[in-house]
């Protein structure tokens, strides 16, 4: 049984870039701040998190940790 709707959507390895900027576009500097520049490439749609993140040798393990503090803590 779910106690009420989570909004608290966190993010994961396997969901694209597509994915998390429908999620909250907020997300888009913390992306380019880690070196993921191309968030309109076709790539941002097919590939996951993890592979876009091995493709430019960046720490998916970062990228992740930033952009769920960034969801927990944003204030509507």
């Amino acid at each position: 049984k779910m106690q009420g709707v989570n909004l608290m959507q966190k993010v994961t390895a396997d969901m694209t870039i597509a994915e998390v900027l429908r999620l909250d576009k907020g997300t888009v500097p913390i992306f380019l701040n880690n070196g993921l520049h191309c968030l309109g490439c076709p790539s941002a749609t097919a590939e996951s998190i993890e592979e876009a993140c091995e493709v430019h040798g960046l720490d998916v393990n970062k990228l992740l940790r930033e952009l769920n503090d960034y969801l927990e803590n944003k204030k509507d």
